[in-house]
This record gives C-alpha cells, structure tokens and sequence, in this order.
C-alpha cells in the first residue's frame, strides 16, 4: 500500500466519512481561537501579558533614581519585571534603577533642575515635602509608597546587654540620656540637616524633651552631644563601630557603640558583618518613626503618557505580594508595615522591644523645621541680633487671648531665646520713629555669648530682662528702613566666622517714616553690603494685619534672607526656626 493509501475500509466505492468531522473539528477550532485571541487581547490591553519578547524591541524605557538603600531591592525587582516581560498597554517596561541620595536630589530639585529620571523614590517624605514647599522647585507628583522600615537605636551586644537589653525597654529621651551621659556608650547618627533618618529621630528626641521641664534648654544640650559624633551621611554611620569583632577598638574615642539607625540598616549590617560587630536593636516604647519610601514623579507634566502608565504600571508591580516578599530579603517591612518576624530578628529586634507596634503619626512639618531649625544653629552656633517694632501699633489687642501684640511677641521670643545655647551671640534692638533722637532705632543689648557673665548676671540674663521690658511708645510710628539699614550695617560688620549669622527684623506695619530712606534705597544698599563669602540673611517677619509681606520679601532678598507673615505674634518662634533652615540649606547649597 502506497503511504498516501487510504485504509481498507475507505475502500472505493464506500461513504467517506471524515469531511463532516473535520468541518466540525475546524468549526470548534476556530471557536477557541477566536476566545483565546479575544482573552489574550484583552491580558496583552491591561498589560498583564505579552508575547514573547517581541514587545523588548520598543520598550518604555524609565529611569528611576532610588535612596541607596532601596536601590538594590528595587533593581531586583526591575530585573524580574524585564524576564516576565512586565507590560503597560501593551508596551513592554523597561526599568534602570540609579542610587542617588536623597538629599542631593532634593538639592537638585529645590534648584528647579532634574535629575536624569522620571521617577524618584527618597528614603522618606520629609524630603517630598521639602520640595513641594518650594515653589522654585521641579514639580514631584507622590503616588504611594513602595517600602517601609522603622527607625531606632542599635548597640553592640555588649552595649545592649549593659543596659538590659531586650527585656529592658526605653523612651527616646531615655535611651538618649543613658547613652549621652555614658563615655563608653557612645551615640552616633547622621546629621539632621542631610538624614531623614536622622532628622525623624531628632524630631522625636526633641518633642519628647521639650514636654518634660526645662525642655527647650535640655533638648539643646543633647543636641549639642549628638552633635559631637554627627557622620555626614547615613553610609557613613556603620563605619563609625569598632572595625574588628575582638572588641580591641572599644575604647577608641572616636567609635560608636550605638547608632540611630533604620531597621534596614541593622538588617543589612547584621546579614554581611562578623558576629562581634553584629547589632541589637532598641526599639523606643514612645514609637519608633518610619522610613516611607515614597514613589514619585518627576515633573509629570512633562512626561509622556505612555512613560507616566508605566511609571504607575511599575509602581503597582512593586506593590504585589511577590514583590513584598523580595523586598524582604533585603530587611524591609512592606507599605502597610507589616513585618516578618524573620526581618526583626536578622535586624536584631527581639520581644518584649515593641517592634510590632504600629508608627506614630509622622511629625508635622512644622515640627520638623523647628528641630531642624534649633539643630542647625545648636551645631553651628549662631549669632543673631533680633530687631522688634516698637511703635504704637503694638498695643493693638490680638483676638481672642486678651493680650496685646507686644506681648504674644515677647512671650514667642523668650520661648526661641530658650532655644539657644551658651555659646550663641544674641542681641536686642528696638525701633520706632523718631526713638533716639533722630535714629529710629536703639540698641538695648549688644549681640554677646548668651553665656557670658557680666556683673551679677549672664548674658541671658540681660536678653530676658530686655524682652520682658519691652514696651510699644506712644505715638511712635515704623521706622522701618532706616532701622534695617543700620542693623544689618552693623551685623555685617561685625559677622563671626565659624557661626550662623543672621539679622531678625520684627514688624507690625510697613515704613511710616517721610524721612528715611525709601525702599528701592534700602534694597540697593543692601545689596551692595551682602557678601557672599560672609552670608548675613536678613529674615523679615511681617506680623499682623497691617505688615506686608511683599514687601518684607522684597527687602530680605537682597540679602539672600527671607520675608514672612504671620498672622498671630505667637507664630513668631516656629517662623524664626524655619528661617534658619532654610537660610542655613541656601548658604550650605552656595
């Protein structure tokens, strides 16, 4: 039989059966062709699946500029997307993760600049925030947050056990004091001003310190130890331990036994370093901040569509309970912070510390600029001379606390006077026109170390007394700018180097004096005494009702300073912190 031979009984001459079963055959065929085509159109549409890798050949290409903490997890993540071939509407995802530190992004930003990304995830919001406050800044778009991770206090095992560990627990200020006030349980961290790790626990520190009495002025002190064993960057604080596991280094002055570090941190530590370096972690009974690690988008408006539904497409893969699980292996929580107990225990967390506890609500914005504020001129030390309105306006009552603006005044300003330390420079102007003479203005305490002591009292003593006695004339009208002019001639001439130096203006109202110099005057002579070899910001605070705020903008800029308004006295102290920072991140920035 040939091999194209029919069998014996499609013989010649007999009904073939097989067209009716293979119409058949191709009509059910053709049913599931056109029900998988029609499913697999509508996967390839949502992006879930994809062909092969022929969507490779176009790819949305995204760059994503990540903390160097994250970066690894989330470069594992965007490799695994690249082999499942992760789409978006039907475009392959093509991910490159950069390490990039949070804060010289946000530097980059505030600048109104970009970085080569389209996509930015800090180590925390406290930067987001940082930008979008600015409104020179580069727009970013939060979107979520991808990761978590605590922030608490690790020891060597010998520091730890030294103070109970882990059966004994501790608040922050706690834990702060046992190891501020012990030589041989010394504390590190990472400057504030560069570390949202370290700016959280600061923030925590200094809320805590300044509810118990004497606050203020006990937050500054411990600001002022922290301060002596400050990394300029968070990779820098691990390298501050003993080098070596037989303890030969403990005694080196200039080796932390303790570090304000992130769970991550500890995790990451404790998974690659030798078992005499491996750390214990603390974490404080009154809660323990939390790295955030926000997904954002970098100036979305200019971004494509097709790159902002992958940017998004990205973000919801890093969310999945796969990609939980491989964020794991690199010690973080998830979003939501739910925690495997195996991370707690590789980062040296162990029960009864309250690892599972959930985060406190994250600090305010304004508590955060006011502990970044009392750091940055805790760790510089500043010198300040404060120049109040004293004109009649000042006698105006302020609603609903039966005092006058002077008063709320005073009260804000002795509140910042605790806040310094023994080693800034403080003074005290008044003003109004026509006070002294032809000057409108008179200088009631020179700018001195607050702790020099002069006869029976310090120089704290003074600035106290001189707040307390200040009183609005009379009569008096706003010697604005004649009076600006003089004191900030004054600060620049005298400016200390090595210091933060700045000159506050306080005023109710805009310049009432015919004789002075106008504006435009003041702005250029101004102008022409800023240095910026020698920075002096001015800082302008229009307060009340009748003050401008232009044109306190307008005057402070030429220093490179800053003009603000507030709307009740009692503001005064947070504004003034504010200031400092964002003066003392100009001058670092320049």
């Amino acid at each position: 039989m040939g091999r194209h031979s029919l069998p014996d009984r499609y013989g010649a001459g007999t009904a073939d059966p097989r067209p009716r079963a293979r119409r058949r055959s191709v009509a059910i065929a053709t049913a599931l062709v056109l029900t998988v085509a029609g499913g697999t159109a509508a996967a390839v549409h949502s992006g879930l699946l994809s062909f092969g890798s022929s969507c490779q050949d176009d790819p949305v290409r995204l760059t994503l500029a990540a903390s160097p903490d994250v970066a690894p997890a989330l470069e594992a993540a965007a490799g695994r997307a690249r082999k499942q071939n992760l789409t978006s509407d039907g475009n392959c995802v093509a991910v490159t993760v950069r390490a990039q530190d949070s804060a010289k992004v946000t530097d980059i930003l505030s600048a109104g600049r970009k970085p080569d990304a389209q996509v930015w995830v800090p180590d925390s919001d406290v930067w987001v925030q940082r930008v979008t406050a600015d409104g020179k800044a580069t727009q970013v778009t939060p979107e979520g947050n991808v990761a978590a991770t605590p922030v608490g206090v690790a020891m060597l095992h010998t520091a730890a056990k030294s103070l109970g560990w882990p059966k004994k627990t501790y608040t922050w200020t706690e834990l702060a004091a046992a190891t501020l006030s012990d030589d041989s349980l010394r504390l590190g961290a990472a400057d504030p001003a560069r570390s949202a790790t370290g700016l959280l626990a600061l923030t925590r520190l200094s809320t805590a310190a300044a509810e118990a009495k004497g606050g203020a002025t006990r937050a500054a002190a411990m600001m002022k130890a922290l301060s002596q064993r400050v990394s300029a960057a968070d990779g820098q604080v691990l390298d501050t331990l003993p080098h070596d596991s037989s303890g030969t280094e403990q005694g080196n002055p200039r080796r932390n036994q303790a570090l304000i570090l992130s769970e991550q941190a500890a995790f990451t530590h404790n998974s690659t370093a030798g078992g005499g370096t491996d750390l214990d972690l603390f974490y404080p009974t009154d809660g323990a901040p939390t790295l955030d690690y926000p997904y954002t988008l970098v100036d979305e408006p200019e971004l494509t569509t097709d790159e902002s539904r992958a940017a998004i497409r990205f973000m919801t893969y890093l969310r999945e309970p796969a990609q939980h699980k491989l964020l794991e292996k690199y010690g973080f929580r998830a979003d939501d912070g739910s925690v495997a107990p195996s991370v707690v225990a590789a980062a040296g967390g162990r029960s009864p510390q309250p690892y599972a506890e959930p985060s406190p609500e994250p600090a305010s914005d304004t508590a955060l600029q006011e502990a970044l504020g009392t750091w940055t001129i805790t760790v510089q030390s500043a010198r300040i001379t404060t120049v109040v309105d004293a004109s009649a306006s000042m006698s105006e009552p302020v609603a609903d606390t039966g005092r006058s603006r002077m008063d709320v005044t005073k009260a804000s300003l002795l509140q910042a006077l605790a806040t310094f330390t023994p080693e800034d420079e403080i003074g005290l102007w008044e003003f109004a026109a026509r006070l002294d003479g032809d000057k409108d203005y008179r200088v009631l305490v020179r700018t001195e170390r607050l702790g020099d002591r002069r006869g029976r009292g310090t120089q704290r003593d003074r600035l106290s007394a001189a707040f307390g006695a200040l009183e609005p004339v009379p009569g008096g009208a706003t010697g604005l700018y004649d009076t600006t002019l003089a004191a900030y001639r004054a600060a620049t001439s005298s400016y200390a180097k090595g210091k933060f130096n700045a000159l506050v203006v306080l005023t109710d109202g805009v310049n009432q004096d015919p004789g002075s110099i106008s504006r435009a005057g003041l702005v250029s002579q101004l102008q022409k005494l800023s240095n910026p070899e020698r920075p002096v910001p001015l800082i302008v605070i229009a307060v009340g009702p009748d003050a401008s705020r232009k044109e306190a903008q307008e005057i402070a800029r030429a220093t490179g300073g800053s003009g603000h308004e507030v709307s009740v006295p009692a503001q005064i102290h947070s504004v003034i912190l504010q200031a400092i920072v964002a003066a003392g991140a100009r001058n670092a920035s320049g």
